[in-house]
């Protein structure tokens, strides 16, 4: 979330400064995302703000966004084959307007929506898939900025992720926290197959994907990303996994642009150096 201040500030820069150019570390990887091949882009109609999460299921695609000018979050609902806007909901709550990273589990979508400060109040929105309406809401003493969910259990990252909270619904809402397994500032992650597939920023040009064994909780995978642009990677978003991802398999979605936005679709190798499988 830091960072992302940082950015914001630095896109003007570049805006007057067009000769500017942005070198790469030394040891940054600077192509698309590690062990993974760009398969191609969908250009999403309608107006999105400063995107932060992402969901999808066959026909539908879901982005959060935040209109920082005029203090609203929004969840916007696309047409996944042309990339259509069908509706948009508003999701603030006072002085929370922050939505961040969304998760599905069943019918349910899964939104944290929290004020644009550390240490603050959020609130966990569970939103039916297809009416958007809201079924619940669980109010949390902390910014939470993403959100993955299976069933009974939540988990949720605070600011820059680096404390998790893990809800059990069926348990009276009872919440525990663990600090962050990774170093990466989690913007969205999602339950896939037994683990927690969670994507975010390293630094202002790089990111990560993490693949963390539940429940233990420890980081099994790393797939570092690079930005978007060669050249001003901060004029239109930053690191492909910057903010929203979404898992399917193989297959891997993010929306690291704020609008106009296109969904990016890359596809996994099966394996890594840490011999990590990933589903078929």
């Amino acid at each position: 979330m830091i960072r992302k201040t940082i950015r914001s500030s630095l896109t003007a820069l570049f805006l007057l400064l067009p000769s500017l150019s942005v070198s790469a570390a030394p040891d940054q990887f600077t192509d698309g995302i590690e062990q993974a091949r760009l398969v191609g882009s969908l250009r999403l109609e309608g107006e999105l703000f400063h995107v932060q999460g992402l969901e999808l299921d066959r026909r539908r695609i879901w982005v959060t966004s935040v209109d920082q000018e005029n203090r609203k979050g929004y969840i916007h609902e696309f047409d996944r084959r042309t990339g259509k806007l069908l509706r948009r909901r508003e999701l603030t709550d006072g002085a929370r307007y922050h939505p961040g990273g969304i998760s599905i589990s069943g019918r349910s979508i899964w939104v944290p929506v929290a004020e644009l400060k550390p240490n603050s109040s959020a609130i966990l929105l569970e939103l039916d898939a297809d009416s958007l309406r809201v079924r619940r809401k669980i109010r949390v003493a902390d910014h939470l900025g993403c959100v993955a969910a299976s069933g009974r259990t939540l988990v949720a990252g605070n600011w820059d992720s680096e404390l998790l909270y893990i809800f059990d619904l069926a348990d009276n809402g009872r919440v525990r926290t663990v600090p962050n397994p990774s170093p990466t500032h989690h913007q969205d992650m999602k339950f896939v197959d037994g683990q927690l597939v969670a994507g975010g920023s390293l630094t202002l040009w790089s990111g990560a994907v993490d693949w963390i064994d539940w429940p233990s909780m420890k980081l099994r995978r790393t797939l570092r990303s690079g930005a978007i642009g060669p050249v001003r990677p901060l004029g239109r978003g930053g690191p492909y996994t910057g903010e929203g991802m979404a898992i399917e398999g193989r297959e891997l979605y993010v929306v690291p642009e704020d609008g106009p936005s296109r969904l990016f679709h890359f596809r996994l190798d099966g394996g890594g150096e840490s011999g990590a499988v990933l589903p078929a």
